[in-house]
């Protein structure tokens, strides 16, 4: 009876659940390649996701009356933010090709910043934990300058043949990352440990983020592949990332509440452990 009695009392609330279970199941099925047939040029799948979506939207931006309750204000509050989060989380399962690619280069002047960083902070750390240090990066910018390239060229030509050296740029530095963070786990001295994990962990953040793009507008084999060749899996450096910054880097970057960024960065780590990388 309660459970009724809250759908009575809280409509908006328990419309909003219907809705983001929708798109949260249409997200899946695409991945999965079902499209429950056609509908104009997109699929049945597509329509009823977008339609959920711009439904939700719409009931998130219904005002409250005037003499709400500040309990009424709150969930008011978090209805915006579970419509938010379904309004992201496509980016993640399916969007296209040409939204994705931008979204990629719109990565890189962060990942730019972020592997300055990292050529930066040898000169602070502890001079005997340096070469460590610098040995772990050494191709960070090799790498970086590759991705940022094959972003960039996908952007102004999104076809196969791009794709596929976009697909192994981006693991390739992926790997680099989880190698980094496995050797500089040998630092041990504290002031220079705090350094190394931040600045490797900024890079690991925005590759991760470019990784889950990329492999949203690339088929199921190609994601095989790309997995294929992760031989370092998320699962091993888990425990040197660190979840709390990855979520302030991404709520920087899309200006959104950190509560929404850190579901974002939840999704990505799912979807890729899930996906075998």
């Amino acid at each position: 009876m309660n459970s009724i009695s809250n759908i009575w009392n809280h409509p908006k609330t328990s419309a909003a659940g219907v809705l983001i279970g929708i798109v949260t199941i249409a997200g899946v099925l695409s991945q999965q390649g079902i499209t429950l047939g056609t509908a104009g040029s997109g699929s049945i799948v597509a329509l009823v996701s977008g339609l959920a979506t711009a439904i939700l939207g719409l009931l998130a931006r219904d005002p409250e009356p005037v003499n709400a309750t500040a309990m009424g204000s709150s969930s008011t509050a978090k209805l915006g933010c579970w419509a938010l989060i379904a309004l992201l989380m496509p980016c993640v399962s399916g969007c296209s090709g040409a939204s994705v690619a931008q979204n990629i280069v719109n990565w890189t002047p962060t990942l730019q910043s972020a592997v300055a960083t990292v050529d930066s902070t040898a000169a602070m750390l502890d001079p005997a934990e340096a070469p460590i240090f610098a040995a772990a990066t050494a191709g960070f910018d090799a790498a970086s300058n590759e991705l940022v390239a094959q972003a960039k060229a996908y952007l102004a030509n999104p076809n196969a043949s791009v794709l596929a050296k976009l697909q192994t740029a981006v693991v390739t530095f992926q790997q680099q990352v989880n190698t980094s963070l496995l050797q500089a786990a040998k630092i041990t001295n504290p002031a220079s440990q705090q350094r190394v994990h931040n600045a490797i962990n900024a890079v690991a953040t925005v590759v991760n983020a470019m990784l889950a793009l990329v492999t949203s507008i690339s088929s199921k084999a190609a994601v095989a592949r790309m997995a294929s060749a992760s031989t370092i899996k998320l699962a091993t450096v888990r425990p040197y990332l660190d979840e709390d910054k990855a979520a302030a880097l991404v709520a920087s970057h899309y200006g959104e509440p950190l509560s929404v960024a850190s579901f974002q960065v939840a999704q990505v780590d799912a979807s890729a452990t899930q996906a075998g990388f």
